[in-house]
């Protein structure tokens, strides 16, 4: 099973799945299923919808189009390999290719959590500085903001497989989890991994605290502006989208740090219940993304009714008659 000479692992890992629900993992499969099916429908309608639509080539839209994009290739590094778990008992995980889904899966969280960072900042441009807004967010600004957070989240995340690939994995393969997750696989080491555990906890606290904190500013910088607002009903239209934008940010942030703190401090939390929570944070906000940034934006929806249904396609003049309005920025 190893080869001391190269200092290298075991061949593969076991993957349980959710410990203790294994005799429902065959109905459980079915809601992850759904989830990913809907991920896929909903995020390939954004994208084609704001690919062949000239009129949402615009700041916002494209920060959409990379959040579907990322969301799209998120759920397709975690759902096939779990419903080969619940469905075909295809528990066994090859080592290196353990690592890549690792890689991947915390590359993509980071970018993801950059986008909304992006997206909450193009509000804040679009409502508090309106007449600046398309000076500061160009299409060259908007896609070194895309890259910055890619170049981000991918050398972060490196040193999570190179350090764990220098681990001894002699004796321990087996992971009570869905997929691979960074202090799932560091747990089973046969050795001292103070290193990996600082530094996996040194960049889920940076991450988080710094975009959580972007975010808050942006949104309260919005919040003040909407409340200068004089019209009673533009105030609940913008409190309306500001509130279902946080509870987006919320369903992705809470169960992500759940799972981060169990890890480590959560002796006496069911392992079940982690499990599941650490799964559905990968699961949930993907689905939900394309329903809050894309149902809920009035220029997307009329797009895709149009794409869909020709024949009740709004005209251009009809959509764009009336000049934008703050509260429209966010709608």
């Amino acid at each position: 099973m190893a080869d001391n000479a190269t200092h290298h692992y075991i061949s593969s890992f076991f993957l349980v799945g959710i410990p203790g629900l294994q005799d429902l993992h065959c109905w459980i499969g079915i809601p992850v299923c759904l989830m990913f099916v809907l991920t896929l429908l909903g995020n390939s309608v954004i994208i084609i919808t704001i690919k062949l639509e000239p009129s949402l080539h615009q700041p916002m839209y494209f920060f959409l189009c990379m959040l579907a994009m990322n969301d799209v290739a998120l759920v397709s590094s975690t759902a096939p390999k779990m419903l080969g778990i619940f469905w075909f008992d295809a528990h066994r995980f090859d080592f290196d290719a353990c690592l890549t889904q690792m890689y991947f899966i915390h590359t993509f969280c980071i970018i993801e959590s950059a986008l909304l960072v992006a997206m909450a900042f193009d509000r804040y441009a679009a409502i508090c500085i309106p007449l600046r807004y398309t000076t500061i967010l160009t299409t060259p600004m908007v896609i070194k903001m895309g890259l910055a957070g890619v170049i981000r989240a991918v050398f972060m995340v490196l040193p999570c497989p190179l350090l764990i690939k220098k681990l001894p994995y002699y004796t321990k393969y087996v992971i009570n989890h869905t997929y691979c997750e960074h202090m799932a696989v560091v747990k089973l080491a046969n050795a001292n991994t103070l290193i990996n555990r600082a530094y996996g906890i040194s960049v889920a606290l940076s991450v988080t605290t710094l975009d959580l904190t972007l975010i808050a500013t942006s949104y309260i910088k919005i919040l003040q502006a909407v409340f200068r607002l004089s019209s009673q009903n533009a105030r609940s239209k913008a409190l309306g989208t500001c509130a279902a934008h946080v509870c987006t940010m919320l369903v992705f942030y809470t169960p992500a740090l759940f799972s981060f703190l169990t890890h480590r401090f959560g002796k006496k939390v069911p392992p079940s219940v982690h499990i599941i929570f650490a799964s559905l944070y990968l699961l949930v906000p993907p689905m939900f993304n394309p329903v809050v940034y894309g149902v809920k934006t009035k220029q997307i929806r009329d797009r895709v009714v149009g794409l869909l249904f020709p024949q009740k396609k709004i005209s251009e003049n009809e959509i764009f008659k009336h000049k934008p309005m703050l509260v429209e920025s966010i709608s």
